[in-house]
């Protein structure tokens, strides 16, 4: 049967629903783009927002409305964290959560035989161990994200991610090294490490995040190893030193920061202050070659006054990110922060993250401006009318004029100029690094 997905939310599920693709298509199925086609549709739902619910919900409703033949199931974390408002979208076929993804096909064939529609939910469990099956390919040619950690322990106040996700699991190192070489003889030159809490990567096996950079390199057609978002207060002088011996790892750090306010942060229940922040930024500059900070900041928090909102403007002016993702806080059903007092009006969360995005584009625009002069190596990704596009090691993107398609190759290059979001750069070595 055609297969077609249709996933909401970061990419831990986008790699989901690839490893959950590639294991139908072991039972005959064919994944295809074509919607029109299809005769199954599934959708992976995201929960991490009340929008992100509502988005779950109309997509089970157009495609019904759209394809009023195919079998509809839906998976992912919306499911998993409110099985009930899941069971109530009478317009999907087959209900499951995340806890299972290689069950997916034995549903459909169950549902195919019987016709009966078929929740399965079940619960996470602390005895649960990774389970996530490998993949071969990722649809880019260049970049492929490996999912090699589940579940989260920080329990956030504004997050049901915990819900959603359950304890921590870790992928086992001889699973990343094996995927990583599947990977690298489909064409991918770059992974991208990624995880729900990506940092807590290895505490039930006795590991570390290290440990899964080293084996995720280990295939030689693998050129770079990038890491996703990672949380500050995981972050050692260790973990600093093994990684800058790391040849193939990436001088990029998306540290999460949330907010540049102590005491917003302490009514998030982050695990840090700014002062540790701060100083964690310093000590990768240090011990890095150019390295970008990039980061996620919300405004109007509940309870965040307009102190506290200064502080936390002030605060990315003075760490300098590379780039900021600036979002308003959404009040999310089952968490404690919903109902904290003092919520901000709708108006003032979009004034504050109109000024939030304006400081981090300046901050951004200023990291960019200083990559100008340098020699830095590109991964080019893209090619259209006589520009090939792609990223440095610190995921700065980079524009040059050619009439090549350098496309998967990895090249020295001169950054000349800087534009509000890119770099301009000129080929200073012809032989590829791959």
């Amino acid at each position: 049967m055609n297969v077609v997905f249709y996933t909401l939310g970061c990419k831990v599920n986008q790699y989901e629903s690839h490893a959950i693709g590639e294991t139908l298509e072991k039972y005959g199925h064919k994944v295809i783009n074509d919607t029109a086609a299809a005769d199954v549709v599934v959708i992976n739902s995201c929960t991490v927002t009340a929008e992100s619910d509502r988005k779950t919900r109309q997509a089970v409703r157009r495609f019904r409305k759209k394809l009023p033949n195919a079998v509809i199931i839906l998976g992912g974390c919306m499911a998993q964290a409110f099985p009930e408002n899941a069971k109530a979208l009478e317009e999907a076929d087959i209900i499951t959560g995340n806890t299972s993804p290689s069950q997916i096909p034995l549903m459909l064939e169950e549902f195919l035989k019987t016709g009966k529609r078929i929740i399965n939910i079940k619960p996470h469990e602390k005895s649960e161990k990774y389970n996530t099956p490998i993949i071969s390919d990722f649809g880019e040619k260049t970049r492929a994200f490996m999912k090699i950690e589940d579940g989260c322990d920080r329990y956030c106040t504004y997050c049901i991610i915990p819900k959603a996700r359950g304890e921590i699991r870790s992928k086992a190192l001889f699973e990343i090294e094996k995927e990583a070489e599947l990977l690298s003889k489909s064409g991918f030159c770059e992974i991208v490490l990624v995880g729900i809490n990506l940092t807590s990567y290895g505490k039930d096996i006795g590991l570390n995040i290290c440990d899964a950079v080293d084996a995720a390199a280990k295939p030689e057609g693998i050129k770079r190893i990038r890491l996703g978002s990672l949380e500050p207060d995981h972050i050692t002088d260790e973990t600093l030193i093994r990684l800058k011996n790391q040849k193939k790892f990436c001088h990029q750090f998306h540290l999460a920061l949330q907010s540049g306010s102590d005491a917003t942060l302490k009514r998030m229940n982050r695990h840090y202050d700014t002062a540790f922040y701060e100083e964690l930024v310093n000590r990768i500059r240090e011990n890095f070659e150019n390295p970008s900070i990039t980061t996620d900041i919300m405004v109007g928090f509940a309870g965040e006054s307009e102190t506290e909102f200064e502080e936390s403007v002030n605060f990315l002016k003075r760490i300098g990110f590379a780039r900021s993702h600036v979002f308003a806080y959404s009040k999310r059903q089952g968490t404690i922060a919903a109902a904290l007092k003092n919520q901000v009006e709708p108006c003032e969360k979009t004034k504050r993250a109109a000024i939030m995005s304006e400081a981090a584009k300046r901050s951004e625009a200023e990291f960019l401006k200083n990559q100008i002069g340098r020699n830095e190596t590109v991964l080019f990704e893209t090619f259209k009318c006589g520009i090939a596009e792609g990223y440095t090691e610190n995921y700065t993107r980079v524009k040059v004029k050619t009439d090549k398609n350098l496309s998967g190759q990895i090249l020295s290059t001169k950054i000349t100029d800087s534009f509000q979001d890119y770099c301009v750069g000129e080929i200073i070595k012809a032989e590829s690094y791959n």
